[in-house]
């Protein structure tokens, strides 16, 4: 048959407090019948007495604790387990119980939280262009020390970030080019002017959404895993160890990836602008009755050669944004893997809007410079 926890209350012949003697095993099997009595003692106890029981875990000792608090008592008889099983379950009491700070009203806590954020989006923004300068002065050390660059690492971060990525660009670019080409022409048919489906499908692509869409995949692709992989890297103190031995992180993880995606964005941009006007050319050519060649050579006819530098101007920042957001957000991970998913879909959508704002900027600036 199991032991069952046992206790016993002893008056005190002076009439003070009383004295509560437990015997018997005190763990999470054995105690429960004698809780719902120990809840309702009557009698004022002055003293805990567990030097009878036998064995206790931390069910038995939070109940021999909160004898403890309720009724002002002092513990005896404890050995050293045992002690520092209540030790430890009064400090984590004490900590329970900390103030929470009074509930503002709803037209302050708005203009707080708002404050909150502007102050951590400076000082984010600081900490970004400090993180740019490190980028550019690890630059600047390879520029002078060429020996040190790492080439085996930049060629396979431009396989990763490009030609792994040529499937998923393509198989998106086409069906954005049918898209835009058949929406379009339902827009230009009210007017008669089907035909400017080529001009409408050759600038929207090579202009804006070929390096915009390229970008945005890049980022989902390439930025998280950026950040993924180097946060990982700092959980696993591998980052630190780098250090130690000599290597720098930066010189070694950071400028391989941002150069990669540099250099591999606007090849993305061209292939996805191409692949763009072939979807288009596709669909007019079944759905317009425009021949697919007479569609390909018209994009010649109608489309400025600046259009072209338009957008491969774009690409390399788009680049620079995409994995400067990836790298440095994989740089903040400091204390648990929940923290890498956050900072993973940090770089993301930073990266995603910055890329969006920057082609607004972009889109402003060349027409006003005469490239509208």
């Amino acid at each position: 048959m199991r032991a069952l926890t046992q206790f016993q209350i002893t008056p005190a012949p002076d009439g003070g407090g009383a004295t509560l003697a437990f015997s018997g095993p005190m763990t999470v099997a054995s105690v429960g019948h004698v809780d719902a009595q120990l809840r309702h003692i009557d009698d004022t106890v002055a003293v805990i007495d567990v030097s009878g029981v036998a064995v206790m875990d931390t069910v038995g000792a939070w109940t021999v604790w909160r004898l403890s608090r309720d009724h002002g008592a002092s513990i005896t008889g404890c050995g050293d387990s045992a002690q520092k099983l209540i030790d430890a379950i009064s400090r984590a009491d004490a900590n329970a119980h900390s103030v929470r700070p009074e509930r503002l009203p709803l037209l302050q806590r708005v203009p707080d939280k708002v404050g909150e954020v502007m102050i951590d989006l400076g000082h984010g923004i600081v900490q970004v262009i400090g993180f740019l300068g490190q980028v550019v002065l690890s630059a600047g050390t390879l520029i002078r020390h060429p020996s040190r660059f790492r080439g085996k690492a930049l060629v396979h971060q431009m396989e990763l970030v490009g030609v792994n990525a040529l499937a998923i660009i393509a198989l998106m670019s086409f069906l954005v080019g049918i898209v835009i080409a058949q929406q379009g022409s339902v827009q230009l048919r009210q007017f008669g002017a089907e035909i400017y489906t080529v001009n409408l499908v050759g600038r929207l692509t090579l202009r804006e959404l070929g390096v915009l869409m390229t970008a945005i995949m890049v980022a989902g692709r390439s930025g998280s895993a950026f950040a993924a992989q180097i946060g990982t890297m700092k959980l696993t103190e591998e980052v630190d160890a780098m250090r130690t031995i000599g290597v720098s992180p930066m010189e070694a993880l950071v400028v391989p990836r941002i150069l990669a995606t540099m250099l591999m964005l606007p090849l993305l941009g061209f292939y996805s602008s191409f692949l763009g006007i072939v979807g288009g050319a596709f669909i007019s050519s079944l759905a317009l009755g425009i021949p697919f060649f007479t569609f390909l050579s018209r994009i010649q006819e109608v489309v400025p050669l600046h259009d072209v530098w338009v957008g491969l101007a774009k690409a390399p920042v788009f680049g620079l944004i995409v994995a400067l957001s990836g790298c440095y957000q994989g740089m903040q991970v400091k204390n648990n893997a929940e923290e890498v998913g956050a900072r993973t879909t940090a770089a993301v959508v930073i990266a995603i809007f910055m890329v969006i704002v920057l082609d607004a900027f972009f889109a402003v600036f060349f027409t006003e410079i005469g490239w509208g």
